[in-house]
């Protein structure tokens, strides 16, 4: 058994938790929109089309962002094509996802979904075959009052009101060779500041959002921060960083321990931040979005093959991933580590939603379920709140390809308003833990809830009973004078909300 002890101050602390890192993605691919949000005829569809279903358990499940319409989709769409007149609005060739894109779900139709969620909108521009001129059209069309082009258009096609979305991601993936429009990064620096510039000269109450790496292995990574921040630093508010871990055939221990490395990502980044921040003699701070992330399990040459084996569909299933109860653990893990970085991560976006990569998954023409990775997601977006707390911890360890691992990950939140500690964790280890939670300065009056996530098969899905694993109210913790016991299972999600 091995064992773990955490030091608490609730007067030290890394930050103010941002609801933004508690967001998802939206993206023209696969399933994700048709039959995934949107289904018009079936039988929990509203009026418009969208799935009833799905939208409860988005609200549950707490999503603060989404993040629309992609994604490599956003690199060769044009938003014109997804508005007006349903009837006048072109079939396209997506090329990204080799589909038929029949635009029958565009901007508006995203607007009036959104609103029956608690989620703030986030839209990308495209910098791939587009540029300034399409990011200044859709920005007008979306933010600006009427009596000009695109938002008169807006007004004829029923919004008269200005949508004034907040957040904007200028283009997505651009370091990347699979990315329509792929520049390199002075290329992509360059008309990053100019669509930044010309953009916040239209509206200057907008944020933001530069492309980073897009995954931590490019060979380009450091370097390509590096030389799109020199451009971009004056006009850009976010730098996004995108990261997806799979791996499951380097066995639990390394496979749990690759949170490790989104911490090493997020402060890389950070330090380029301020090394850029410091040279330009600059006072403004760049926070950092991880607007995609998630738990990818299956390898791109089978997504590329099942692309290729469905291709020009219009909607065809794909990539359909099913998480196990292990996977839910590193899920848990990165979700965790964005929180323990809260000074610096200020948004973030679960990629996907629904169906690929997804916390809810649907059937066409039938019900809906959760993925065991929803209820880390759900549990921290409603108790991570107010300040991430410092912590030391001391505990065994193990080698791991990343780097030294502590059997218990953990971060721990406090909110000044409840008086409240909320503390995650998760038992990398095959055998139950002693976890003790040293509250230095604060005495602790009541355990409010004590939730483990478990199963005795770690490769344990949902996909045949759909309620196979999920959190339980379990009674693992008691006060012990000035600290709080407790022994968590082996591979495990915890959490424990402390009253003091």
């Amino acid at each position: 058994m091995s064992k773990a002890k955490i030091i608490l101050d609730k007067d030290f602390t890394n930050g103010k938790i941002s609801k933004g890192i508690f967001g998802s993605f939206i993206e023209h691919m696969g399933r994700v929109v048709y039959s995934g949000i949107y289904e018009p005829g079936h039988p929990d569809a509203d009026e418009n089309g969208f799935r009833r279903d799905v939208i409860e358990k988005i609200n549950k499940m707490g999503v603060a962002l989404i993040r629309y319409p992609g994604g490599n989709f956003v690199s060769n769409y044009d938003w014109r094509d997804g508005v007006g007149p349903k009837e006048n609005r072109p079939k396209r060739r997506e090329i990204a996802w080799k589909s038929i894109e029949t635009n029958e779900f565009g901007t508006d139709e995203f607007m009036k979904w959104v609103s029956n969620t608690n989620a703030e909108p986030v839209f990308a521009v495209n910098l791939g075959t587009m540029g300034i001129r399409n990011a200044l059209s859709f920005l007008e069309y979306m933010n600006l009052p009427e009596g000009t082009f695109y938002s008169d258009m807006r007004a004829k096609n029923g919004h008269k009101k200005p949508y004034g979305i907040k957040k904007w991601c200028l283009g997505n993936e651009m370091d990347g060779n699979w990315q329509v429009g792929h520049k390199n990064a002075y290329e992509y620096g360059r008309l990053a500041a100019e669509t930044a510039h010309a953009m916040k000269m239209m509206d200057d109450s907008i944020e933001l959002i530069v492309c980073g790496s897009s995954k931590s292995s490019m060979p380009t990574f450091t370097e390509w921060e590096k030389t799109v921040l020199e451009e971009t630093y004056d006009y850009v508010d976010y730098m996004a960083l995108h990261q997806y871990y799979g791996n499951q055939s380097y066995g639990s221990a390394d496979f749990l321990a690759q949170s490790l490395d989104m911490d090493n990502y997020i402060e890389t980044v950070a330090s380029i931040i301020r090394t850029v921040k410091a040279r330009k003699h600059s006072k403004k701070d760049i926070k950092i979005s991880i607007d995609e992330w998630g738990v990818w399990e299956i390898p791109d040459c089978e997504v590329a093959d099942s692309v290729s084996s469905r291709e020009w569909q219009v909607a065809p299933a794909f990539s359909e991933q099913i998480y196990t109860m292990e996977d839910a653990l590193l899920f848990a893990s990165l979700l965790m580590s964005m929180v323990r970085h809260a000074d610096v991560v200020k948004a973030a976006c679960q990629s996907l939603l629904t169906n690929i990569s997804a916390c809810i998954m649907t059937e066409k023409g039938g019900g809906s379920w959760v993925q065991p990775i929803y209820y880390p997601f759900e549990y921290m977006a409603r108790y991570a709140t107010g300040e991430v707390l410092n912590s030391s911890v001391t505990g065994d360890k193990y080698e791991s390809r990343f780097g030294d691992a502590l059997y218990v990950d953990q971060v721990c939140t406090y909110d000044r308003e409840k008086n409240e500690i909320a503390a995650f964790f998760v038992n990398r280890s095959s055998e139950p833990a002693e976890l003790t939670i040293d509250l230095r300065g604060a005495k602790a009056s009541e355990i409010l809830e004590d939730v483990s996530m478990y199963s005795e098969n770690i490769k344990t899905t949902n996909l045949t009973d759909h309620n196979a694993v999920h959190p339980v109210n379990s009674q693992d913790f008691c006060i012990d004078g000035s600290s709080v016991t407790g022994k968590i299972k082996p591979y495990s999600w915890n959490m424990v909300r402390i009253s003091l």
